[in-house]
């Protein structure tokens, strides 16, 4: 324990308190990877494993739940552990273990920083390709009572290997401010969005460029902060803004690249075109933004950012609108989306983006069951596939294929290869990041999952779902106090998404807090637009909370509702998973297998199948393998 001693010489009770806490959190750990307790000295435990793998994933585990476990304490009641491993033979006498495998572990420790794992070469050789996280080489270091140097390695926690905050000077990391609408039909505001956000997407395809996502940068649309203000904010060094006007077929776009830290504009130009020149003026925008930041580009991003997506302005503007309303997220605005998309391919039927609209918001029709998983989804595939033969460069259809390909044909290997296609073709889409934090974290693969979700906040720093998104992957991942802190900040963002407060109230279920876990979820139904999928997490919440009798009141209410209206089965066994009712939950799990519910796909280690004992179940084991998924 880091600072013992200090302490204890301080306030020798809080020493000790804590010393109790310490054995309190760490001795289950120890146990769940096979670590055998040798003795605790003082403040210190040494621990004996089976092997060099298992000891140091305990080591992590320590670092992780201590870190959860300091996170709502005040800093003289936290818990700062060193951890040290080595790999030896060890001399056992009278249930004490001895030798200098034991002094080496000990002398490590010390080199470890607080809440930092250090281990040697010869346990790195063991575990190098089997474990998740980096491990860092400290160089050769010489050891008291140790004869010769050792080299040391450290183990690089996911919460610190956060990419080193972006200063004012890094020019390559950029945010493309809301073009202001200067059109005399204030009607047009659709096509100064859809400008932003093509102009977004323009550039992300460039690698050397960080580009801040649309959602993090819509947040600023008529804000009156000054450059430098927003600049820090998003941690960018460079800021592109400028307005469109369009009155007929003509367009003036008026466009200053700013350098963040001076307030000098880099560059500023005016293009004065015919509508049809829309895709040369975006193609040259880009380009010009990579000359001035001295950013490089490769022929294939030449070719890609100059692509014509329609030689029709009129279906392009026509999907402007579509994009416009589906970015409202209602039933309503998704349902207007689709007839503009219908719309555009009516103009013209080889239109790509037009189809990946399509695929994009049946897909979305799904995800907040809007419609039937069986209705939506195959949909969205059909479109997607059609998109993706007109333009295989679509990192959008490649994204929304894999996910469907993923959670609801449950081609795994496909549906994951679509979405790291997807994340080559546009290393600056925050949401793929995320769907792909989620997929690894179903795997337990932390630091992987760890680090997408990281990327992503960096990439969409003001965007609630961002952050939800990882405060998901904290929760599938078992790790409830980072899931809060996500959570936290999703709702601090935005405190009308109801997403923002369902994970934060899953995660609080979980970390021990029902109180905190109910008023959240009552927040996030009273928010939703749909009311039966958040009702069922509430009623699942109130069964985990010990509340039946609240919980039975909204099963009894969904299956009222369920005789006039479509409701997934998945959302019944979800609240009689909060009941522990486990014949109820495997009956309605099986009906959401019939219907290929795309939650299934994660569920596998989700918290509450561990925590309500589902997972011992052998109905469990055959659901898993039927879906494909290694029980």
């Amino acid at each position: 324990m880091v600072g013992y001693t200090a302490l204890g010489q301080r306030n020798e009770s809080l020493s000790l308190a804590l010393v109790q806490e310490q054995r309190k959190l760490l001795r289950p750990i120890f146990a769940r990877h096979n670590g055998k307790e040798v003795k605790m000295m003082g403040d210190g435990f040494l621990v004996e494993f089976p092997s060099a793998l298992d000891a140091v994933r305990c080591a992590y585990d320590i670092q992780r739940a201590t870190r959860e476990f300091n996170i709502s304490l005040p800093e003289d009641r936290r818990i700062h552990l060193r951890v040290g491993i080595h790999l030896g033979d060890v001399v056992e006498f009278r249930g004490d273990v001895s030798g200098d495998a034991v002094n080496v572990a000990s002398r490590i420790e010390s080199l470890a920083e607080d809440g930092g794992v250090c281990l040697t070469q010869q346990v790195y050789d063991h575990v190098q390709n089997r474990f998740d996280l980096r491990l860092a080489s400290l160089g050769s270091k010489s050891l008291k009572n140790v004869s010769a140097p050792l080299e040391v390695y450290k183990m690089v926690m996911p919460w610190g290997e956060k990419a080193t905050p972006s200063t004012p000077l890094d020019k390559s990391r950029i945010a493309v401010l809301p073009f202001a609408n200067m059109s005399p039909d204030a009607s047009d505001e659709y096509f100064s969005d859809g400008m932003t956000e093509e102009l977004i997407s323009t550039m992300s395809r460039i690698s050397d460029l960080r580009v801040i996502a649309r959602t993090s940068v819509m947040g600023y649309k008529g804000t009156q902060k000054k450059i430098s203000e927003i600049a820090r904010e998003l941690e960018v060094g460079a800021v592109l803004e400028g307005s469109v006007r369009k009155a007929g077929d003509r367009l003036r776009i008026t466009v200053q690249l700013i350098d963040a830290l001076t307030s000098d504009h880099l560059w500023a130009e005016s293009f004065d075109r015919e509508l049809k020149d829309v895709f040369a003026i975006q193609s040259d925008i880009a380009q010009r933004v990579a000359e001035n930041l001295k950013v490089g580009l490769l022929s294939s991003e030449k070719e890609s950012i100059r692509r014509r997506p329609t030689d029709n302005t009129e279906a392009y503007t026509i999907y402007l609108q579509g994009r416009y309303y589906f970015r409202k997220f209602t039933r309503e605005g998704l349902e207007r989306s689709l007839e503009f998309y219908r719309k555009a391919l009516e103009t013209d039927p080889r239109f790509a983006l037009a189809y990946g609209g399509m695929a994009y918001t049946y897909a979305w029709f799904g995800f907040l069951n809007l419609l039937p998983e069986k209705e939506a989804y195959p949909k969205a595939r059909e479109f997607a596939e059609r998109a993706l033969e007109l333009d295989d460069s679509l990192s959008d259809c490649h994204y929304i294929l894999g996910r469907i390909l993923l959670e609801y044909y449950w081609a795994f290997s496909t549906g994951e290869a679509e979405i790291l296609r997807s994340i080559a073709l546009n290393p600056n889409n925050a949401t793929v990041h995320l769907a792909y934090s989620w997929l690894l974290a179903s795997r337990l693969k932390s630091g992987q999952a760890i680090t997408e979700a990281e990327k992503a906040v960096q990439l969409d720093p003001k965007s609630a779902e961002a952050w939800w998104s990882g405060s998901y992957t904290f929760y599938l991942l078992s790790q409830f106090g980072h899931g809060i802190e996500y959570g936290l900040k999703s709702i601090e963002l935005s405190p009308l998404d109801p997403l923002s407060h369902l994970w934060t109230a899953l995660n609080y279920v979980f970390a021990g807090k029902p109180d905190e876990a109910i008023k959240e979820m009552r927040e996030a139904t009273a928010l939703s637009i749909n009311h039966a999928y958040f009702r069922s997490n509430l009623g699942f919440v109130y069964g985990f909370a010990g509340k039946q009798e609240e919980a039975r009141e909204i099963l009894y209410e969904l299956i009222e509702a369920a005789k006039t209206e479509h409701v997934a089965p998945m959302l019944f066994a979800w609240i009689y998973a909060g009941l522990r009712d486990v014949d109820n939950y495997f009956a309605w799990l099986q009906k959401a297998y019939e219907e290929r519910s795309s939650y299934l796909v994660y569920i596998k280690n989700d918290p509450y199948t561990v925590v309500a004992g589902f997972r011992s179940d052998p109905r469990f084991n055959a659901l898993m393998q039927k879906i494909g998924l290694e029980a």
